[in-house]
């Protein structure tokens, strides 16, 4: 199973020709205009499923589902963390829950990037499993803008779900430590010399231990089309 996620930096529907082809499963895509804007080219195979949410038309989430994967946003969604989707994804045997994620809320006066998600891991905790589970999208966040006197900060974020034995996909392959990423999902403003590692992939230990591949996008590839890299993860068969 391939997942995939890519802030798209707006107008998904003339870019999508550049993510589709890596073939994904399940896309998750922040900054992405509605059902009703999306007119994907002819050539393109056309998701067999779609969940969007947001209050600008043009700048929501987009969740893309391929194949026989199926997709539903849950009852228990909670519209104060607007743009993190608790949402059920099935296919035959496989069933799982995917946290879709654009930590983006600035209506909430507290904070609203890491601050939403540190909420939203509370209000869901009971979720929070170490199986069939996984968080992935743009978090907006890194441990080296951590704020100690902050409750809910990147490395308590990380925390917490290590204690629920969530891991981060990126970091496992790689055997990287948080802040300290080689590889850049997010180039600011598109420039080449302001590197960070934004966007993440955290999956139970079931997936973890399935875990195949990690790959980011290269800037040379993407710089055109958005600030953001893809992150792309791929598990073997459950």
């Amino acid at each position: 199973m391939k997942v995939i996620t890519w802030n798209c930096n707006m107008v998904f529907r003339k870019k999508a020709k550049y993510i589709f082809p890596h073939n994904p499963d399940i896309l998750i895509v922040p900054e992405c205009e509605n059902q009703e804007k999306l007119k994907f080219e002819e050539e393109l195979e056309i998701p067999s499923d779609i969940i969007w949410y947001g209050k600008n038309q043009n700048k929501g989430i987009g969740v893309f589902a391929f194949g026989n994967y199926k997709l539903k946003l849950l009852d228990c969604h909670n519209p104060e963390f607007k743009n993190i989707l608790p949402i059920s994804v099935t296919n035959g045997n496989i069933n799982f829950t995917l946290f879709a994620i654009w930590a983006n809320n600035p209506e909430d006066i507290e904070g609203a990037y890491i601050t939403q998600i540190w909420k939203a891991l509370k209000y869901y905790e009971s979720m929070l499993s170490e199986k069939n589970t996984i968080l992935m999208g743009d978090f907006n966040s890194n441990t080296i803008w951590d704020k100690p006197r902050r409750e809910g900060n990147h490395s308590t974020v990380v925390s917490k779900l290590e204690e629920k034995k969530i891991f981060s996909t990126y970091h496992k392959f790689f055997n990287q430590i948080q802040g300290k990423e080689e590889h850049p999902t997010l180039y600011m403003y598109r420039h080449q010399d302001k590197p960070y590692h934004i966007d993440y992939c955290f999956a139970s230990i079931d997936f973890i231990d399935k875990l195949k591949s990690v790959e980011v996008g290269k800037y040379e590839d993407w710089f055109m089309y958005s600030d953001h890299k893809p992150l792309i993860v791929e598990f073997e068969k459950k």
